[in-house]
């Protein structure tokens, strides 16, 4: 022990890490000892057989604050920083702006190998001096555009530093185009900035001349043209894309082209007849973003926030549906965009909500007031899987959940007593048959029925909509009926619908295949105790309505409850 002293105040004297090294290694070697050294950064606080005034007399004070400064302070930061406040409006700002499309991150994830092969086709084109021409397709939002303008400010950079002269840059978007012709007069702009074109002959006639002779100054610099939405010079005769491209094939041409555009297929149409013509471009595609593509763009994204903003299963949630959907990253940062929002509105809704229990403190039991309290100090400082869920379905539901979500209550208890009725495998069914259906559905969720002569005519209705397909028959009864649209959309548009303060849920039509799909939370919970005016779950459950089909759902959500028993409750009876 004296001997790991002497070594220590030997190394402090000498004031830097290199010598303390020395000094161990230089010395001879000692018999094991039950007490190891440690590393100058790990004896700060000293070995546990170490006294503490041995360690202050061979250390410098100086140096043990270096050490312990910056692990303090970053502790510190870390627990300031890891939380994120919703409802500050800076630190919302920069979530906002984290995940906008027009926010570009400074480098370009998942899309490494596409970006290295155009990079190394321009660089081949400036070391020979080589005129060619590049095409990159792929779905929309999979990175082509960022790639691209990332390649083009790296190929500048680059020229400088292999001592090439750096090329013209021309960027062009072809949907800014009036006429698909202007962008020859684009590029010979770029040529020639300062000279006025004769009106005699045409930028497409005046670029051939330039490129098909040989120019007298041995200056001149080679020229990167990227034409964006590519597709916009398709025309009738196609003269336009295939001249373009023909523009690289001409003996003194100094331009390098590369043609970016969203249809897979254009390549396929049109390589053959490139081909013919000795200017067939090379192909590079990019494919959709997959499930982990996607969440590490993400991650990338949200890594510049000093605070978490999602929950990991919810980045993974979006991460899934988006790539089993599209694969596209804009769609991703679009429901980024929507949750947040969703989160913003839930922030104000609880406040509101809050308060309104609060002042209805007496209607609750004592037992559920701990409950109203900490539902109070609670806050919402991250976005959760339900609030993605949310968001995912607005994103992505048809128009028909739309149709579906406007029409009046009937007739969405008709559509519901058609999709009963079809689940067995039936094809089309009566009015007759789908009346008596209606009739069970309405007394389940305590609505009034209405007549066999209103249903006929809903249902014609129904048909001018869309969704369902009316026969012909002299009685109304005999009348057959085919549903039109798929069941998933109907059970998704009225999932949870309100009827008459019930939720629709309620009914044994729509529980099995969407149960996952219900997000209720104890707030929610003890509201529904204040409607129904009962004081505690105990009583609720000796009452006679919790055994009927109108409550049966609540059954299944007893360990939600503060109250809750650990065994599940027996479904309601349908």
């Amino acid at each position: 022990m004296p001997t790991i002293g002497a070594v220590r105040s030997d190394s402090t004297g000498g004031g830097s890490t290199p010598q303390k090294r020395r000094s161990i290694s230089g010395g001879p070697i000692s018999p094991p000892s039950p007490v190891k050294w440690k590393s100058p950064r790990r004896s700060v606080n000293g070995s546990p057989n170490t006294p503490s005034t041995e360690i202050e007399k061979g250390s410098d004070s100086k140096t043990s604050r270096l050490h312990k400064s910056p692990r303090k302070n970053l502790s510190e930061t870390f627990v300031e920083k890891s939380k994120w406040n919703p409802r500050d409006s800076k630190q919302m700002n920069a979530v906002k702006e984290a995940l906008h499309v027009s926010t570009v991150p400074s480098t370009v994830v998942c899309r490494e190998e596409e970006q290295n092969r155009v990079m190394n086709f321009c660089k081949a084109c400036i070391e020979h001096g080589k005129s060619r021409s590049l095409y990159v397709c792929g779905c929309p939002g999979t990175g082509k555009s960022m790639s691209i303008e990332k390649v083009r400010q790296a190929l500048v950079d680059w020229a400088v530093q292999a001592g090439f002269q750096p090329p013209d840059l021309l960027s062009i978007n072809c949907t800014s185009l009036t006429n698909t012709s202007d962008i020859f007069g684009k590029i010979l702009e770029k040529h020639q900035p300062r000279k006025k074109n004769n009106n005699s002959i045409s930028p497409l006639q005046h670029l051939r001349n330039i490129y098909s002779k040989k120019q007298q100054s041995t200056g001149m610099k080679m020229m990167l043209i990227i034409a964006d939405e590519l597709d916009y010079l398709i025309t009738r005769d196609r003269t336009v894309l295939h001249d373009l491209f023909m523009l690289t094939t001409l003996p003194f041409s100094s331009c390098i082209l590369i043609g970016v555009s969203n249809a897979i297929d254009l390549a396929d149409r049109f390589l053959p007849k490139l081909q013919s013509l000795n200017c067939k471009p090379m192909v590079v595609t990019y494919r959709a973003y997959s499930k982990d593509q996607i969440l590490k763009i993400l991650q990338q994204r949200l890594m510049a926030l000093p605070f978490p903003v999602f929950q990991p299963q919810a980045l993974e949630l979006c991460a899934r549906k988006v790539a089993a959907a599209s694969g596209d990253m804009r769609k991703t940062l679009g429901v980024c965009r929507s949750v947040i929002e969703i989160l913003e509105a839930e922030l104000r809704e609880s406040i509101n909500s809050l308060d309104l229990l609060s002042s209805e403190k007496g209607a609750f039991d004592q037992q559920a007031l701990p409950t109203l309290d900490s539902l109070k100090n609670q806050e919402i400082d991250i976005v959760r899987v339900d609030h993605m869920a949310t968001a995912l379905s607005k994103t992505f539901r048809s128009p028909i959940v739309d149709t579906i979500q406007s029409l009046p209550q009937h007739q969405q208890i008709i559509l519901c007593s058609a999709v009963r009725l079809f689940r067995g495998g039936r094809k089309d069914t009566t009015i007759g048959e789908l009346n008596k259906s209606y009739v069970d559905i309405c007394k389940s969720v305590l609505v009034p029925p209405i007549g066999i002569l209103e249903i006929s005519s809903m249902c014609r209705v129904l048909s001018d909509h869309g969704l369902l397909k009316l026969g012909q028959a002299r009685d109304d009864k005999l009348k057959r009926v085919t549903l039109k649209v798929d069941e998933a959309d109907i059970a998704f548009a009225l999932q949870a619908f309100d009827f008459s303060g019930t939720v629709f849920f309620s009914s044994p039509v729509l529980v099995k295949e969407h149960e996952s799909m219900i997000h209720f939370s104890i707030f929610f919970l003890l509201q529904i105790r204040r409607l129904v005016h009962l004081q505690n779950l105990s009583s609720f459950k000796g009452s006679g309505l919790y055994e009927t089909e109108k409550f049966g759902w609540l059954a299944d959500l007893n360990e939600y409850l503060p109250d809750a028993s650990n065994q599940r409750a027996p479904p309601a009876n349908t």
